[in-house]
């Protein structure tokens, strides 16, 4: 079995899904993966997906984030005036930070705005932000809870990255928020896809979405599952209620199509060779 990953700063460290029908995930998720599911302690109202006996993915119902933005001593929070659709339903990226509260600090510099800065129990500090070009995204200090236990095997996340409606800031946020060392991979009118790191080292990446986000969605991360024939799997998809977006297709990067789990909600299958 590979050995539990380590991440770097900045780096997709692990996900959430975020959802108001969390029976529903939980039947779906463990039917395409295989996933089972690890109850939370006494009073929390959060489980953990688990793979081959390791930790690869959360469960959190809307309202136990939407609902408390837990400020903090510091004043760390920056809620005036904040929608009440603030956080969608879906899967929530969280990248690794050593120190959550600097983090929280470069978040503003770089100008995005921090919606949830909190301690869980020893497990670890996690904030939620909105990044300067309007995407949701997760930053985790780990504690007891390191992150993924299982990645880039079938059943476990294999690769996240930015849709971005405004690449050029999406990139500068990164970089000044998150100490992200870019690599452009592609500037073409065909592809505008920069990485945190390089060739095999890249742990992320940020892609111009601006042509193909729908006109009234806003930037947003996505995530990529590996699956041992993905073929196989699109049908999987369908019989489990969900939906397969694309057709399945080789790409330079690998087999994979976009899909959406039976509550809708969008993420990629991507075949492990």
């Amino acid at each position: 079995m590979p050995n539990p990953p380590r991440f770097r700063t900045g780096e997709p460290c692990w996900l959430d899904l975020v959802t108001s029908k969390p029976d529903a995930a939980i039947e779906f998720y463990g039917g395409l993966f295989g996933w089972t599911v690890e109850q939370a302690p006494p009073g929390a109202d959060y489980r953990t997906f688990v793979k081959d006996g390791r930790r690869v993915a959360g469960l959190t119902p809307v309202t136990e984030l939407a609902g408390d933005r837990g400020r903090l001593d510091d004043g760390g929070l920056d809620d005036g005036g904040l929608d009440d659709g603030w956080l969608d339903d879906g899967w929530l990226v969280y990248l690794a930070v050593g120190d959550a509260d600097a983090t929280a600090t470069a978040i503003r510099e770089a100008g995005g705005e921090v919606l949830q800065n909190k301690e869980l129990r020893g497990l670890g500090r996690m904030l939620i932000a909105r990044d300067a070009t309007g995407a949701i995204v997760g930053a985790w200090q780990s504690g007891d809870h390191p992150g993924f236990g299982l990645t880039r095997e079938p059943g476990a996340p294999m690769w996240q990255e930015l849709h971005a409606e405004h690449y050029a800031a999406a990139v500068d946020f990164y970089e000044r928020a998150f100490d992200w060392d870019t690599r452009v991979l592609s500037d073409s009118d065909e592809l505008r896809f920069t990485t945190m790191g390089d060739g095999a080292n890249a742990a992320a990446g940020i892609m111009d979405a601006a042509a193909t986000l729908p006109e009234i969605e806003r930037s947003r991360w996505v995530a990529y599952f590996g699956v041992e024939n993905a073929n196989e799997s699109a049908v999987r998809v369908t019989d489990l209620g969900g939906a397969m977006l694309e057709r399945v297709e080789d790409t330079p990067y690998g087999r994979m199509a976009r899909a959406s789990d039976s509550s809708g909600f969008t993420f990629y299958i991507m075949q492990v060779d």
